[in-house]
């Protein structure tokens, strides 16, 4: 159980200097649960820390666009072009950015075929 005192702290490092739950933590002497716990209380939901931009994220419609056009196009090449257009990050960044971003092949459907002993004559 914690003060009142250290609630309101929380709360308005939370609010006022918008701190992260484990920086609040850290600085307190607190273990970030109880900092959850209580910013849950106030109504304040983890959800509200969003994700963290990428660099890549403002080629995304791009690459995106790029792809639909070319998609055998390979990501050193893809790379190079989005390097010219002012992109700032690295190749193995960007690979996986790309990874997730191309489109899959539709695997094509098969029937496997299970036989119990006995049922079928095989000769060689």
């Amino acid at each position: 159980m914690i003060s009142p005192d250290v609630e309101a702290e929380i709360l308005r490092l939370h609010h006022a200097e918008k701190w992260l739950v484990g920086t609040i933590a850290r600085q307190l002497g607190l273990h970030h649960c109880t900092v959850h716990r209580d910013l849950a209380q106030a109504g304040i939901t983890a959800a509200r820390q969003g994700k963290r931009r990428s660099i890549a994220d403002s080629y995304l419609d791009f690459i995106s666009v790029t792809l639909e056009r070319y998609p055998r196009l390979t990501a050193e090449r893809l790379y190079a072009m989005v390097t010219e257009r002012g992109h700032g990050g690295g190749p193995d960044h960007f690979r996986s950015v790309l990874a997730r971003m191309r489109p899959r092949p539709h695997s094509p459907a098969y029937l496997r075929l299970r036989t119990l002993p006995d049922e079928q004559a095989q000769v060689d």
